[in-house]
């Protein structure tokens, strides 16, 4: 039978998954905000593909933290003490990030709009990375010790394979904003676009399979998972070459999709090599938190429950409505904000 500590632990993964697909597109736009835009109109038309969105986005993530926060409080007090410094820059990011969407159109000057698009930029491109970083490391192990303190310092998160888990979720999502963007706009921006898929795409899968075979010699995920991995792992690779056909055969819509279901198969993947662990500690694996030692009491557990029934449904409503709302694509010819 199912009990709350796997739920809930099922629930941060779906929470994680709504993450990244649609934050994702959203960091894949701003990174190629400056060399898409040529000029300020065209930046401003890829900017209007995520106004109505990057805000609600970001609920999902402030949506995963508290649940963790409140379902396993060691997992998010060791976490947080130990790559405090990581997130702490992801923070500072995502503020800068937001505060260049508002500020950008306060000014007609071209200084000062270059200025808040490059902050863009930069708030799209750390936390694109810094994902990949984190889950690296998640993977690998951190220096826990039987307190469940991190013990370690901000470059032992710096390891190779976290590295080229960061270089892995920045292309991953480069390639989801390109292909989001052909979705949404149309005009003289659209083949620049399509170019742009074409050429970030197979970096994007070449890092992923290089990071599934160094998971292979640096992880215990294969382990894990056994020799018969199942249909999920190999499903996300297939996903993600179907991905790269369809792009290839501009057929973008069909390539989203792939590219969404590739991100979902790879997170629950990844979850599922860690379960029962929430963070696995390099120095012993009996150190390593769980769902069981990081957990809340079930008392907690089962009101969060009640709680998550009553209002994600309403959530979840009430964003497809707005992307249903602000489905239709973005041109030149637009009626712009400035």
């Amino acid at each position: 039978m199912l009990d709350l500590n796997t739920l809930w632990f099922i629930l941060i993964t779906v929470l994680f998954i709504g993450y990244f697909i649609l934050e994702g597109f959203d960091y894949g736009v701003g990174i190629l905000l400056p060399f898409l835009g040529k000029t300020d109109r065209e930046r401003r038309v890829i900017i209007n593909t995520i106004g109505p969105f990057w805000d609600g986005n970001e609920v999902w993530l402030l949506t995963a933290g508290g649940a963790i926060f409140a379902a396993f409080p060691h997992w998010y007090a060791t976490m947080f003490s130990g790559f405090y410094l990581a997130l702490f820059i992801m923070l500072v990011a995502l503020i800068v990030r937001g505060v260049a969407f508002e500020f950008r159109s306060k000014d007609r000057a071209p200084a000062w709009r270059s200025l808040w698009d490059w902050m863009i930029f930069v708030g799209s491109f750390v936390p694109a990375l810094l994902w990949g970083v984190a889950l690296g490391n998640l993977l690998r192990g951190v220096p826990i010790d039987q307190d469940m303190h991190y013990v370690g310092g901000f470059f032992n998160l710096l390891n190779p394979y976290a590295l080229l888990g960061g270089l892995t979720t920045l292309f991953v999502f480069t390639v989801q904003g390109a292909i989001f963007l052909s979705l949404k706009v149309e005009g003289d921006l659209l083949p620049r676009i399509t170019a742009a898929t074409k050429k970030v795409g197979p970096v994007a899968t070449v890092l992923v399979f290089a990071f599934v075979v160094a998971g292979y010699f640096l992880t215990d995920a294969f382990i894990r998972l056994g020799i018969n991995p199942g249909l999920i792992p190999i499903a996300a690779g297939a996903a993600l070459l179907t991905a790269g056909w369809f792009v290839h055969n501009d057929r973008p819509g069909w390539a989203f999709l792939m590219n969404c279901l590739t991100i979902v198969l790879s997170t629950i993947t990844i979850f599922m090599s860690l379960y029962p662990r929430v963070i696995v500690s390099s120095l012993n694996p009996e150190w390593s938190l769980t769902i069981y030692n990081a957990a809340s009491s079930p008392y907690t557990l089962r009101v969060m429950t009640i709680v998550a029934l009553i209002f994600v449904p309403i959530v979840v409503a009430y964003q497809a409505w707005s992307y249903w709302v602000f489905r239709q694509r973005v041109s030149l010819h637009s009626e712009l904000e400035y």
